[in-house]
């Protein structure tokens, strides 16, 4: 396989009057010249798909086959599950197609985000899958490119071996509002500069290693209290303001030569006064993006099932608004005959020519062509577990993590703890119960130099827990330490932990008890237990960033992470303290004689 660095000269091929004259695009004009107007819409389209194991005479299989064999899609959007179940399925796919399919996936944390066997219930075990690297955060808590660069070729080479072609990442919007409930984490920082930097870094990484990099969400989901999944975000900042900081990182990704960008399922009134979201918006997509960005790569939809755009205008009047305004792709649909429908007769409509349909068609089919697709659309399943979760590209993402640790507060002088002097530790988790994997990985490091550990588990769906309980055995520890996965998700309506949590944690601080706040899901809830002593910051819940937390707060590696964001008004971005590790004591020398 030719490694795609070339990916952008490929795109521009595409828009320019000479692209048919190209050598390398023969094969994409001899397929062009055999679909008929709904094949090229086809290639428009891609649909959902679970890594589960199906029977080949199950409904679902049938259902998702008939994508292919009879719908003709161009691409497809894959789900969770196992490495690989999903490299299978998606072979499988390929042999039937007629033509090769991309595919495309949210890896923004690794290819363990999507390629992971998850637990199986009820002994909790972990059945493995890819690489999952802390969230974006954490990246930018390092404040270091060489991370970002090496988070991105370790997603590109797993999620190729997965057959994964095109990585829906990085998050290149600006965190600037603590409030926001599905962007969070997942963004570098709240510095567009920093956030540049290591959105670039990462794309580089990516397509340097052969996979396809996708900028998101254009022209910027981070200023917004709103989920876009859930109902449609307004941003009501100046076109100057978003010159200056939600499209710096984009303006960066597109120097980069980033292959793909991700619209905006929300209203930015500054850019385009009707108030139609961004997806959908002629303004945002064709005159902002194409022309005064000059992008000229391959333009893709958030899921056309969010509330961002249906809830305004249906499923069939978004696609045709979204053809319209220059998407190139439409991922997720509801209906995927009546997708390719609704953009064939928006051609009938006069509301685009057939030319638009089969500018984008040729963008995917170049695509297929650049990265061999057409000569080699299958994976080595063999070869799979050579490469998916290896150790050497674990390294890495624990690397990150411990990195990224950021003690902001150390007010009692706790850390890092020594066991010897603490040893009764009480570590109590809060964490949604569908979230096995939390606390697990933490405990466990923390019991390597503390046995006699006790732990707690708090449900934060339960409305009303035993907090009364929990103080009491907060009172005979000689250290609690309160660890919060609760934070954004793109299902949330709020980033909050539960009040009742918040005001036990405030209540349990003020009386005099040595705790520890670790928060593992949403860095501002400080915002929440503002007078906590001491609060230290992971970024993420994953096994790494986990194993990282105990280690910094046992002295194991050192502190040195720095707050890429602010919390107001209690912490200023860069904030984070410096804490040296625990000096290993040297056995004696052996005696001489």
């Amino acid at each position: 396989m030719r490694t795609p660095t070339f990916l952008a000269t490929a795109l521009c091929l595409v828009s320019s009057a000479a692209a048919a004259q190209h050598p390398g695009d023969r094969w994409v004009d001899s397929v062009l010249a055999t679909l008929s107007l709904r094949d090229r819409a086809a290639q428009m389209v891609w649909p959902n798909l679970m890594a589960d194991y199906v029977a080949a005479d199950a409904p679902q299989w049938r259902h998702l086959s008939a994508y292919v064999s009879q719908e003709h899609v161009g691409g497809l959007l894959m789900s969770v599950g196992s490495p690989i179940e999903m490299a299978a399925k998606l072979n499988d796919l390929q042999r039937m197609s007629p033509l090769p399919l991309l595919v495309g996936a949210d890896l923004e944390t690794g290819a363990g985000m999507r390629a992971r066997g998850g637990y199986f219930v009820p002994n909790g075990i972990d059945l493995g899958g890819g690489t999952l690297f802390p969230p974006n955060m954490a990246i930018g808590a390092t404040r270091d490119t060489t991370l970002a660069y090496d988070a991105g070729w370790v997603t590109a080479i797993e999620g190729r071996a997965l057959g994964i072609q095109v990585d829906f990442a990085p998050v290149l919007d600006v965190n600037n509002n603590s409030a926001n409930p599905v962007i969070n984490t997942r963004s570098y920082g709240e510095d567009p500069h920093a956030v540049a930097r290591l959105g670039a870094a990462f794309i580089r990484g990516l397509q340097d290693h052969g996979m396809i990099a996708t900028g998101k969400h254009f022209p910027g989901h981070g200023d917004t209290g709103t989920n876009s999944h859930l109902a449609l975000p307004v941003v009501t900042v100046s076109r100057a303001r978003l010159d200056t900081v939600e499209l710096v990182p984009f303006e960066a990704a597109i120097h980069a030569g980033v292959g793909a960008i991700m619209t905006f399922h929300g209203s930015m009134p500054a850019l385009d006064s009707s108030g139609v979201p961004g997806t959908l918006s002629p303004l945002v997509i064709t005159t902002l993006l194409r022309q005064h960005l000059n992008f000229s790569g391959l333009v893709v939809s958030d899921a056309m099932d969010m509330r961002g755009v249906l809830d305004q205008y249906g499923a069939t009047e978004s696609v045709k608004r979204a053809v319209a305004a220059g998407v190139d792709v439409l991922i997720q649909p509801l209906d995927v005959h009546a997708t390719i429908d609704a953009i064939t007769a928006g051609v009938a409509e006069h509301r685009y020519s057939e030319d638009r349909i089969t500018e984008a068609a040729r963008k995917i089919l170049t695509l297929k062509h650049h990265l061999d697709l057409d000569r080699q659309r299958l994976v080595d399943l063999d070869q799979l577990r050579l490469v998916v979760g290896d150790s050497a590209n674990v390294a890495v993402a624990q690397t990150v993590a411990d990195r990224s640790i950021t003690v902001l507060r150390d007010s009692l002088h706790l850390l890092p703890i020594a066991p010897a002097s603490t040893p009764k530790i009480l570590s109590i988790t809060i964490a949604h119960r569908a979230d096995l994997a939390a606390g697990t990985t933490f405990d466990a490091e923390l019991r390597h130099t503390a046995p006699a550990l006790h732990t707690e588990f708090i449900d934060a769906d339960d409305p009303a827990p035993n907090y009364p309980r929990l103080s009491t055995l907060a009172d005979s520890a000689d250290l609690t330490i309160i660890s919060s996965y609760v934070g954004q998700s793109w299902n949330a309506l709020t980033a909050n932990a539960p009040q009742a949590f918040a005001e036990w944690v405030t209540h349990v601080t003020a009386g005099h008890h040595r705790v520890i706040v670790a928060a593992f899901g949403n860095p501002y809830l400080l915002q929440q237990i503002p007078t906590v002593p001491e609060y230290v910051i992971a970024w993420g819940g994953a096994p790494v960033s986990q194993l990282a937390a105990a280690s910094a707060l046992t002295g194991a590696i050192p502190v040195v992470g720095h707050s890429p964001i602010s919390i107001p008004p209690l912490v200023h971005r860069g904030a984070g303290l410096t804490i040296g590790a625990r000096a290993s004591i040297s056995p004696p020398p052996a005696a001489t004689h």
